[in-house]
């Protein structure tokens, strides 16, 4: 059995040892690291495919700014949407339902918003059922992961 090291009472308080650490550190070059970053953005299916749906969005947005009818065909879209459900139909077209009573300028911001509560509304819009089979294709080869 060792013998521990005899008391000095010079102890270094824990702050103290801290920066002294850093000093080396630092003198010897090396710097601290807060966070990481990739040097290559990466992109991942989910990005590109929230990216997709954002892009779907703006392009349906900016058709029903050019013609308020197609309003209607979304609204009409999200109603046989909901009859397919009949009682219990799920939260999310529930809430779009609400939404699209609301005036379009409110729908649009929202639907397009880069928030998290855009991206989940665009999860389960019907806006884009105004687009035509091929603008919808053109989008989908645009953001192929």
């Amino acid at each position: 059995m060792t013998m521990p090291r005899p008391r000095t009472g010079r102890a270094l308080s824990d702050a103290e040892r801290m920066r002294r650490y850093r000093a080396r550190r630092r003198a010897a070059g090396l710097r601290p690291v807060r966070g990481w970053t990739p040097r290559d953005a990466t992109w991942s299916d989910h990005r590109v495919a929230e990216a997709r749906s954002l892009a779907m969005q703006v392009l349906a947005a900016r058709r029903i700014d050019a013609n308020a009818a197609l309003l209607a065909r979304a609204s009409a879209t999200l109603d046989r949407w909901l009859a397919r459900y009949g009682e219990r139909p799920p939260a999310a077209l529930v809430e779009w339902q609400v939404l699209l009573a609301r005036p379009w300028p409110d729908i649009a911001a929202r639907a397009t918003a880069l928030t998290e509560e855009g991206a989940r509304l665009r999860q389960s819009s019907p806006l884009a059922t105004v687009l035509s089979a091929p603008e919808r294709r053109r989008i989908h080869d645009a953001f192929r992961a």
